[in-house]
């Protein structure tokens, strides 16, 4: 066999493992879910070897989606580690033949201490399922490995069952992508889904404004101490009014030569693209970005109409957007 031949024989026995995966499933799945949904504390998954990493990744996957989950190295838990588990804890024990010395070695004390115990194994009668209060059985004829041995098949075949136990738990829970934000700030969708306008506009004593009725001079001083090229018009309510920016600063140096003469209601747009104060900060940066005439700012207005800030194209890819 060519390498191609052997690449697709690997793939075609790890889909056959999850279609025998998915015939096996059955009201066990069900049970576990609501014994992990029911659970008064912690959830912790365990494996030896290439079992311990899928339940690692299991774990990860729990966190990240609205279920806290912890792993524990079965090795470990025989030589102290067993001190972070605690009575009543829900334990999904991970492991193809059920009988591996450090998950068997661990099984009596979390009898003793009433944990409720989640097997996922390839082996119904094995010593792990026998003591396991739900077992979610992964029929395995065959590893993907040339020998038979090294875990292939029924490692993604654990991994699938880890997946779907939480995304299932996070349809039970409601989780939200706004959640899952909360869980991953760094990330871009973190960034799309938590900042908002009023995290990244220029506000109170750093938003540029001036008033109607303000000569060419303080506009000026006002747009060069702003720093964003752009100053908001507000009349004496606070009201927004319109914009000015250095394009309009510009224009006005090119009709006129009295420009000290001239008043903001003389020089500014009344009728700028503006943005709400409390919306999420990627409306701003679609509305900018989408926008037929070519905008780096916007405006931000109060639910009276008054001028809070304005926010910026920079500040928004500076803030990963």
């Amino acid at each position: 066999m060519d390498s191609l031949d052997i690449i697709r024989e690997v793939v075609s026995l790890e889909i056959d493992a999850l279609k025998d995966l998915l015939g096996s499933i059955d009201d066990s799945f069900e049970a576990a879910i609501q014994l992990i949904l029911n659970s008064p504390r912690k959830i912790i998954l365990t494996g030896m070897g290439k079992s311990g990493l899928i339940a690692r990744k299991i774990a990860a996957t729990f966190s990240s989606t609205g279920t806290t989950a912890i792993f524990l190295h079965p090795s470990e838990a025989l030589h102290g580690d067993l001190g972070m588990v605690e009575q009543g804890d829900t334990l999904i024990l991970i492991g193809k033949s059920g009988e591996s010395d450090e998950l068997v070695g661990i099984l009596p004390v979390l009898k003793k201490m009433e944990c409720n115990l989640i097997a996922i194994t390839a082996n119904r009668e094995s010593t792990l399922a026998k003591h396991s209060h739900v077992v979610l059985y992964t029929p395995i004829k065959k590893e993907a490995c040339a020998l038979n041995l090294a875990p292939t098949t029924s490692t993604t075949a654990a991994l699938a069952v880890g997946d779907a136990l939480a995304v299932t738990l996070m349809r039970k829970k409601q989780f939200t992508s706004r959640d899952f934000a909360l869980f991953h700030p760094g990330g871009r969708l973190g960034k799309r889904l938590l900042y908002k306008v009023d995290d990244l506009m220029k506000s109170g004593d750093d938003n540029p404004v001036v008033l109607l009725d303000d000569q060419f001079d303080t506009i000026v001083s006002t747009i060069t101490k702003g720093g964003v090229n752009a100053v908001s018009v507000i009349d004496n309510q606070g009201l927004f009014k319109g914009l000015i920016t250095g394009y309009d600063l510009r224009k006005a140096f090119q009709t006129t030569n009295k420009l000290r003469s001239l008043k903001a209601v003389d020089i500014m747009f009344d009728s700028p693209t503006t943005i709400a104060a409390g919306v999420f900060a990627i409306e701003a940066f679609e509305k900018i970005k989408n926008s037929p005439k070519p905008l780096n700012l916007l405006p931000v207005l109060d639910d009276s109409q008054k001028s809070v800030g304005i926010i910026t194209m920079q500040a928004m890819i500076r803030a990963g957007l």
